[in-house]
């Protein structure tokens, strides 16, 4: 039986350019950590919730094992750890409906959540050989630039394009420092008819830096303009309500790769809508031929990152500047490859505001 990480790719069994920084992509195991802190009294209403989501875990394809584990020193902090065949089926579950309904009873009884995702690289003992050899690890440690890549994606009501840019365009920048390990970086916010893709870098901690950002006043009144026109309603004021949101908005970085040139290019993103259930497969394509062009000095990107999530596919590139920039749409040839995976035509997504902090 081909499991979905060997339908995915099969990237072990090939070099992997030192280019990339990021990938998930590689085919090895994918090692997940939730810390949990549970409300005091709630153990038992935990408890309930995570059996019932366990047994409806251990459906979900690529699904290899979980593990429950309670502090010794403060019983109100949890730890599940999940293991899974590659990162590929659990990105795709846990970006799912489907996820969003299977985690709802645990938020009642939790104060704060927190989740890491890892490849295994390295492990020692305790398997048969035969069994460990079946078992994928990453070739090498990913060599990375210390920036951490995310996006939010959204639509908004058809006819309100024009306002929405108006308000994304037109706020003050909030303050850069997070805290002494943490800083924004970069936000590029892109448009294409009514979806709104905003792409942030971060350098320390991601959850922290988002936190950081909700807070800000300038942020928090141009989330509150953006409210009547948003398709998805939602209550910044309701905890649950901005978390569904957030959850359901989130568009992660699947793919970096980054050209030995250090020029600073033009900012430029472009938008594939997959077919049904292809997203993943669209991403993988695209990695893959923006890591070959990574090795082709001739070519005039400088770096790309790609984020997906369900059947969103975005693909943001720092360009060399001057004749040719304008190079995102795909080559003759190239098309025909996605061309059985995309559900209409890549388009360039219009750039609304890119803004760096200072020193970053």
């Amino acid at each position: 039986m081909t499991t979905l990480s060997e339908k995915i790719s099969d990237q072990s069994t090939r070099e992997v350019s030192k280019r990339v920084s990021q990938s998930v992509f590689d085919g090895s195991r994918l090692r997940v950590v939730l810390l949990v802190d549970v409300h005091d009294g709630a153990q038992q209403q935990f408890l309930e919730a995570y059996e019932q989501l366990c047994n409806q875990v251990a459906q979900v394809p690529g699904h290899v094992s979980d593990q429950l584990c309670q502090s010794i020193e403060n019983p109100s902090q949890w730890l599940i750890t999940s293991e899974w065949e590659s990162a590929p089926p659990f990105l795709t579950w846990v970006n799912s409906e489907e996820h969003v309904r299977m985690v709802e009873p645990l938020h009642s009884c939790v104060r704060d959540t927190r989740s890491l995702r890892f490849h295994i690289v390295r492990e020692t003992g305790g398997e048969p050989a035969g069994a460990a050899s079946r078992r994928r690890l990453q070739a090498s440690p990913r060599i990375g630039d210390g920036v951490i890549r995310h996006a939010l994606t959204f639509t908004v009501k058809p006819g309100s394009e024009r306002e929405v840019k108006r308000i994304l365009s037109d706020y003050a920048s909030p303050e850069a420092q997070v805290d002494e390990t943490t800083r924004l970086c970069r936000t590029s916010l892109f448009m294409h008819g009514n979806r709104v893709v905003r792409a942030i870098e971060v350098r320390g901690d991601l959850l922290a830096a988002l936190r950081h950002v909700a807070r800000q006043p300038e942020v928090r009144a141009v989330e509150e303009a953006l409210n009547p026109y948003l398709e998805q309603e939602r209550d910044l004021d309701d905890q649950e309500s901005a978390r569904v949101f957030f959850t359901r908005a989130a568009l992660p970085a699947v793919h970096h790769v980054t050209a030995d040139e250090l020029t600073e290019g033009e900012r430029q993103a472009l938008y594939y809508p997959a077919r049904p259930d292809r997203g993943m497969r669209l991403a993988e394509l695209l990695a893959q031929q923006d890591e070959a062009a990574a090795e082709d000095p001739d070519d005039p990107i400088l770096r790309s990152t790609i984020f997906q999530r369900d059947d969103v596919v975005v693909r943001l590139v720092d360009v060399r500047p001057g004749p040719g920039a304008r190079v995102l749409l795909p080559e003759p040839g190239r098309q025909d490859a996605l061309g059985s995976l995309l559900d209409g035509e890549p388009v360039g997504m219009d750039l609304v505001t890119d803004r760096r902090s200072p020193d970053a």
